[in-house]
This record gives structure tokens, sequence and C-alpha cells, in this order.
């Protein structure tokens, strides 16, 4: 009995060693430079990353010195992205701590060559995340880009991230991408997918100085533009920041923005979007494929410069034709831009034939890039006026 007893009570103090031993690899937060947003760029031949780190002692510190930035930037070039990522080492104090990054830039020539190799080493880094979100520069490098220091948030990717996600919620020209749903998106048969750009609005140099956050009005700003399309994993081009927003109304990503609408005379009509709901259907007639998209539009009157009574359901009424009219020709000009001129299926036509009819569409799955441009898309608009305020009439002088 005493060699069973022995013998059991040494296996559990191995297990207990066994568990113990779980971080033997930890890594103090002192011994890392955290990394809160990366810049991916084309340099010649070259592939450039630059890492924005932050100052512990200035972000951390009721007494934050004002000679110093809240943040450094580094940059490394390599032949290719691992390369440089390595190769950045050389010149940061501590190892590059990437889990905690919020946005990832890609630069603008970098998008154009293709977006293959970068998905491919942050799905394999078991060290990163999947929920960051990656963003285009557009008409700047992702190095200019994370050199701006920025107004109140002491950290410029926490501007960029929260920017992002404020314009997507009351403006709806953007879209927040994250990394699985970029992967996803550019699986699909024409591998099309959207991102975010982002651009400098002012003076570029200016902004990499402390003078930047010290003034009324900042020299230079970042600024969120329209949607980068992609197809093949490349860029190709923009949308504008209306057919942006057009885009969001037909991906039924619209939380909350406005439109603008003339009055019968003179004057206009601010209204506030507060719902918007999209339904896409796809339909087979003959193995020939067509799409349905139905919106339904929920709005409050926001603003009114012209003599019109709120009170009447005739105005009511004239005033929801009107804004649904408006909406559905603004939406089929941004389609045919969309079908037409990119051929990219950014709205995922394709899903939707396939889950009406995967019989019919396996028919046709090998001609669609040829039958996409011309695909028939029937777009319907329904608004409904919800709010008008307390002030029912514009008193005129």
């Amino acid at each position: 009995m005493p060699i069973i007893k022995y013998t059991v009570s040494f296996i559990l103090l191995l297990v207990v060693i066994f568990l113990l031993g779980g971080c033997w690899n930890k890594r103090e937060l002192n011994e890392l430079a955290i990394v809160t947003a990366v810049g991916i760029d084309k340099s010649d031949e070259l592939v450039e990353i630059s890492v924005q780190i932050v100052n512990p002692s200035q972000v951390t510190s009721n007494k934050a010195s004002s000679i110093q930035v809240p943040v450094f930037t580094y940059h490394a070039k390599g032949k290719t992205l691992f390369d440089a990522i390595r190769k950045l080492t050389t010149l940061t104090p501590r190892k590059p701590y990437y889990a905690h990054a919020q946005i990832i830039i890609v630069g603008e020539e970098m998008a154009k060559e293709g977006m293959n190799s970068i998905l491919d080493l942050f799905q394999r880094d078991p060290e990163g995340r999947s929920e960051f979100n990656i963003i285009v520069s557009h008409e700047a490098t992702a190095l200019e880009i994370l050199s701006i220091l920025t107004p109140l948030e002491d950290i410029p990717a926490s501007k960029m991230f929260k920017s992002l996600k404020v314009s997507e919620a009351v403006w709806g020209t953007t879209e927040s991408v994250i990394l699985d749903d970029l992967v996803q998106s550019l699986g699909s048969i024409d591998n099309s997918a959207v991102l975010p750009s982002i651009q400098i609005y002012g003076d570029a140099d200016a902004g990499a100085y402390s003078s930047n956050i010290e003034k009324i009005e900042s020299p230079a700003q970042l600024k969120y533009g329209g949607l980068a399309i992609f197809k093949n994993y490349k860029l190709i081009g923009y949308l504008s920041e209306q057919e942006s927003r057009d885009y969001n109304f037909l991906n039924n990503n619209i939380k909350s923005t406005f439109e603008i609408i003339a009055c019968p005379e003179q004057g206009k009509i601010s209204t506030e979007i507060i719902n918007s709901s999209t339904k896409v259907t796809g339909h087979f007639k003959n193995g020939i494929p067509s799409i349905s998209i139905k919106l339904d539009i929920e709005q409050n009157v926001a603003e009114l410069s012209c003599p019109l009574d709120l009170t009447k359901s005739k105005t009511i009424d004239a005033l929801n034709k009107e804004t649904s009219r408006q909406i559905k020709e603004r939406l089929e000009h941004t389609l045919q831009t969309i079908q037409q001129t990119y051929q990219a299926d950014l709205l995922k036509f394709s899903d939707v034939l396939h889950r009406e009819d995967y019989q019919a569409w396996n028919r046709i799955k090998k001609s669609w890039l040829t039958l996409y441009p011309d695909l028939a898309v029937q777009i319907e608009v329904k608004v409904h006026t919800k709010g008008v305020g307390t002030a029912t009439k514009l008193k005129l002088d």
C-alpha cells in the first residue's frame, strides 16, 4: 500500500509540474513594443513595413511631458514582407508586439500590386489577430499616414479606428472590414471586395510635427474618402463618397445618414435616415438570371427651408415619393458603375443566385464573369417619413 501511495503522489506531482510550465515563454510588458498600427508600402522592388508604437511614458503618465510625442514610427525594407518585419527589430529598442494592432494600412502602390502576400502572412501569424481593420491609403503612402499626429486622440491609430466606426454609423460612406471579412470576400468567384480608403487633408509634412496637435486648426488631418475596389486581389479603382454611400444602401449597411431633397419651388429639405433595410433576391427565368433589390427606408425631417405644411398628408406623400425617386435614381447609377465600369461583383449577386437555385447557378457559373456586367437588376425603394418635428411650418418674413 505505501508503494501505491507514493506512486500516486509522484504522478500528481508530475502533473502539477507540467501545469506550472505553461508560462515558460512569457514576456513582460516592459520587454515589448506595443504596435497600434501597421503600414505596408511598395518601395521600388522592396516591401516597406512601418509600425506605430506607443510611447508608454506619455500614454500612461498623468504628468506626460510635452517634449515627447505619444507614439513613435519605425520602418524597414525587405525583399518580402516577412523579411522587412524581421529587419525592423534592428531599429526598435524592444521586440514589436502586434496583438494589439487596431489598423493595417496598405499603401496604394502595394494595393495595386496585390494583397495575396499580405493576407497570407497575417493569416499565418500566430501572434496576430483577425479583428484589426484593413484600410487603403489614397494619394499617400502608408508611412505618411502613420506619421500624422492627431488631436483629441493621443494615439493616431485610435483616431483612425474611431473615425471609421463613427462615419460608418452616422454618414454611411465607409465600411469596417476586418481580415476575416476581406478573405471571405476575396474568396468569391471574381475575387472582389471593398476596403475603406484614407488620405491626408492639408500639409502632410507639417502633420508629422507636434505642432500639428498644438494649434486650434491642425495643418494636417486624416480623412476617410470613398471605398477602394479590389478585383483579383488588386486595387482597380475607387467609388466616390456618394457612390460609397449608395453601395452601403445596396449592401444593407446603412445605419444612419441623411438626404437633401429639393423643394417644389425653392429651398431644400434635409431628412435624417433613421432606418434602412435592404433585401436582395435572385431569379431564374428560362435559365436567365436576374436580381431584385428592395429597400425599405424610414426618415425624419431634420431641416426645412421652404414654405411647406408638414401637417398635410399629401405633403408627406410627396416628400416620400421624391426621396424614393432620388435614392433609386442614384442607386441605379452607382450599380451601373460597379457592374459595367469595374465589372466587380461587390454585392455578391453570385451568392444570391446560388442560394436561389444551385442547379440553375451551376449551369451559368462558368459564364458568370461575362454575364455579370449586363445582369438585369430591378431596384425598388420605399420611403416612410416617421417624424416631422414640432415646427411643422416655416415662417417666412
